[in-house]
Order: C-alpha cells, then structure tokens, then sequence
C-alpha cells in the first residue's frame, strides 16, 4: 500500500519529558563501577561461549565470549581487570529470572588490546567489513539487539533500493540518539556511507523527527559535501521510530504483513548502531559501552551518559545525582515499550537505550473499567489492526482468534492502551498472548524435534535389525556352505579311496595274471 510521504496511519503524542536530559551534553566521564557484570545473551540468540576462566586479567577490547549460533553475538571486555566470576545474575528483564554472566573486575589501567581496524575500508570487501562488525559484536542498539551483521549480509543478499538510518526517536523521555546525532553527527554520516557501500543501497536516508532541529542542523552540516546521504525531516509523532512506520514516513510503502523491509528493498538502521559500525570499521574498536538516558521524575540529575556495558543500574543513578524518592517503576526503554525492571542491581547491556525511574504521578495507573467502544483504539493503531478484539480473545486464551484479528502484526506500541479512556492494559493482554503462542511453538517445536528423533531411532533399530538378520543370513549361508564344503571333501576323499583300492585290486590281478602266465610258459618250455 502507497501511503503520503511523511505519513503513517495512528499513533499518538504523548507528552515529551525531554527537556530534562536533552539539553546537556553526553557525560562520558563516569567513574569506573566496582564490578561489571556482562551477561552472556545481550542479543536476540543463544548465549555466547566464554572464552576465560576465573582468575584470567584481560585487556579493553579482549574477545572474552563467542557467538553461539547464527542470532548470537561476541562479547568483548569493556575496560582491563579480571575476571572474578563466571556465574548467574539477575537479567534486566519484567521475569527477573537469573542468566549466566561474566564478572570482571576493573584494574583501573584501561590498557588496551591490538586493535586491527582495515586499513581503508572502502578498498576492503563488503563480505570483509560485514564479518568485522560481527566480530566487534554489534547488535541493534535501538533495543531489538539483533545481530547488525546478519542484516548487512541480508541487504547484499536482496536488492535495496533505499538504506533508512533511523533517528526517530519517539519514546518519551529518551534523549539518547538526539544527543548522539547532535555531537558525534560526521561519525553516524560516516558509518551511514560505510553501510550504503557493504549493501550496495541506491539511496541513504538520516530520518530524524521534527522535534530536533539541533540534530538536524548537525548532520546537514556533516552530510552537505556527500551527495549520496540525504537527512529528511519527518513529523514527531509516536511510534515514528519504530521501522514500518519509519518507512511508510520515508518511502510512502508499507510492509506487507507477514514480510520483512528487505521484501520492499529497504533495510534500516539505528543511528547508534551505524555509529557502533563507524567506530568498528574505521578504528577497529568493539563494542564496549553505549549512549543511554538516565531520567525521570526520581532522578536527581537526568542526563545522557556514556556507560561502559556491565555497568549496574544502581551505580549509573548514582552518578546521576542519585535517586531523590523510591520509584514506582525503573524502566529500561521508554516508558511506552520499554521492560520493568526486576530491581536497580542489573547491569546495563547493549539494547539499554534508557534507564528510567518513574514516580507515581508518571506511572499513572488506573483500575481498568469495562470498554465503551468508542474505537480510540482502532484510530490509534499504526499497523491497522483490532486491538479490542484481539485483548478478547487474548482474555479467553482464543489464540488462533487473536492470531486472526492481527495480534502476529502488532509491534507492542502501546498507542492503544495509551488513547483507552477506560484504561484497559491491551499491551499486556498482547504480550500474554505473544508469549503463550511462542511457547506454543516452542512445545510445538519440541514435540517436532522428539517425533523426528524417535522416528530417527526406529528407523536406525530397524536398520540395526534388518543388519543382525543380514548377518545372520550370511552366518548361516557361511555355515551351511561350509558344511556342504566338508561335505563334498569327505565325499571325495572317500571316492578318492574307492579309487585306490579299486585300482590296487586291477594291479594284483594284473601281477596274479602276469605271474600265471609266466609259469605257464616256464612249464611249456620245459
């Protein structure tokens, strides 16, 4: 479907809360934290495979875990020190289940490893340059932490047209990515031009909201001696930086359901993910540390700071002047999509675009009440969908009924459950049903693993049957030809003895003859 350029159907405007943290610069001077707990999985696939054991030091940029599969990713120290655990802690995720992490402790030195950047990226292979930002880690840093590299290798798998670097950012209170395209705008121009080369992309687009003229006056000015990188303006409304939408705003296309971007010949990139590519490519440097916004109404001093990854929660709201009231809610993400964290004692990883402690006032919950059906819902759904009728069947565990109404297409905006005038919780109702029918597959997925494999066995038991009943047959044919064998020899030789004596017995009648004549012919003569 064509859509008007800088258009999308639904979304909202939610208030903004980004003057607190987005009038300061980045703080890149933060202490170094006692400890840094790295988890093994900061990424959309398996943990990744520790490559030290405790008691090992390492240095800045040392590999210390390998990806484990295609959706994994390496992990690399942020700082020197060493490593003082191998063990479980808690995630930052709503579960707060345990997950097994790294522990290094920092030394202080920040001695760095031989980093091996190429010495002209724009004369190294595009296959090259893909397999360097895979073993720099990088994963995408606008919180889906999937590996950049697969989609740089799908962009030059599939023909596309048109790269979108996306500078949305449209989640309230994060300040993250404006801070980054205000300061560091020729590294992201950079790692945009570096992208378009490894896809072989026609055109490359810098999105970015109306919202930050800064920004945009930063990358104009960075862009304006590179014909091939356009920076456009699209309109600040949320969610603008989710990726369909950024596309549809951009192209004026939709994705079709069911398909990916790359369907349509558009690949997209968070602008903090293609700086990430710029500093792996052009300095050889992993990624250690990230860009985050520590906000809301319970911190003290909210502000954009760059943290090494590993770094506690805890220790980023302390030096952040402290957290001036207990929080309703922390937050990880905007306040629209972004996870409840179990506790401040988690540790920041590569997908923290934002740490958020929330007052109540900010939460603002509400008992839900029944719905009126005033369709707020239907008008504020970006993808189109039912979201009523998807939280009913959802509520009567109807998975297939809320599969039917769309729920597969629902990026969890939260636009729906944002417009209710009844305050219905529909993001949760989604998220239930999404996690029910994941693990639906998951079972579904197993049980297919365990048919085939108990099908595998039978048919290797049978194969292991048939095989003793060969052997067997060709034991016993084996036996019987050698008992026709010793047969047929016993049955010769005495043949073979038949012979002899018959043929003694001719040669003594023979002798008897000869002797018989011999005297008669002896008795003749005389």
């Amino acid at each position: 479907m064509l859509f008007g350029l800088g258009t999308f159907r639904g979304g909202v405007h939610p208030d903004g809360h980004k003057e607190d943290s987005g009038f300061l610069a980045i703080n890149t001077s933060l202490p170094l934290p006692e400890r840094l707990y790295l988890p093994l999985c900061q990424h959309s696939g398996e943990d990744a495979v520790p490559l030290v054991q405790v008691g090992d030091s390492v240095l800045k940029g040392q590999r210390i875990a390998a990806a484990e599969g295609r959706l994994s990713a390496n992990i690399h120290a942020p700082t020197s020190g060493t490593i003082v655990g191998i063990e479980t802690i808690t995630m930052p995720h709503p579960s707060g289940l345990p997950a097994n992490a790294i522990i290094l402790e920092p030394d202080g030195m920040e001695k760095w490893t031989e980093l091996c950047p190429p010495e002209d990226p724009y004369k190294t292979s595009p296959e090259e340059l893909a397999s360097l930002v895979e073993e720099a880690g990088i994963v995408g840093m606008g919180g889906a932490i999937f590996p950049a590299a697969i989609k740089l290798r799908q962009g030059r798998r599939f023909e596309i047209k048109t790269l979108i670097v996306n500078g949305g950012e449209c989640e309230p209170y994060l300040t993250t990515d404006d801070r980054l395209m205000r300061e560091r705008a020729e590294e992201i121009v950079e790692g945009t031009k570096l992208v378009r080369y490894i896809i072989e992309a026609y055109r490359a687009v810098i999105a970015v909201e109306d919202n930050k003229p800064k920004a945009i006056a930063a990358l104009q000015e960075a862009a304006k001696d590179i014909g091939s990188i356009e920076i456009m303006v699209v309109p600040s409304r949320y969610p603008m930086g989710s990726a369909k939408q950024l596309i549809q705003a951009v192209t004026g296309y939709e994705v079709p359901a069911g398909k990916r971007s790359n369907d349509i010949g558009v690949l997209v990139h968070n602008v903090a993910t293609v700086y990430a590519i710029q500093q792996a490519l052009v300095y050889g440097r992993p990624l250690l540390s990230r860009v985050t916004t520590v906000a809301g109404g319970c911190v003290g001093q909210p502000q954009n700071v760059e943290a090494l990854l590993g770094t506690p929660i805890s220790h980023l709201f302390e030096q952040c002047g402290g957290l001036t009231k207990t929080p309703s809610r922390i937050l990880m993400g905007g306040p629209m999509m972004g996870q409840v964290l179990p506790t401040a004692e988690v540790p920041l990883i590569k997908g923290s675009s934002g740490i958020l402690a929330l007052t109540k006032a900010e939460v603002n919950e509400h008992m839900p009440s029944p719905c009126i059906r005033c369709g707020r819902c239907v008008d504020a759904c970006p993808m189109g969908l039912l979201p009523l009728e998807m939280s009913r069947n959802a509520k009567q565990d109807d998975l297939d009924g809320a599969q039917e109404a769309g729920l597969r297409d629902c990026i969890l905006c939260g636009s729906c459950a944002y417009v209710c005038p009844s305050h219905i919780p529909l993001v949760q109702y989604f998220e239930y049903a999404k996690g029910e029918l994941a693990d639906r597959r998951a079972s579904q997925q197993k049980l297919t693993y365990t048919q085939e494999l108990m099908a595998a066995r039978k048919d290797r038991l049978e194969a292991e049957a048939e095989a003793k009943r060969a052997a067997k047959a060709a034991k016993e044919a084996a036996k019987a030809a050698k008992a026709a064998a010793k047969k047929a020899k016993a049955k010769k030789a005495a043949a073979d003895v038949k012979t002899e004596v018959a043929t003694g017995e001719a040669a003594e009648l023979t002798a008897v003859s000869e002797a018989s004549e011999a005297k008669a012919t002896s008795e003749s003569e005389s």
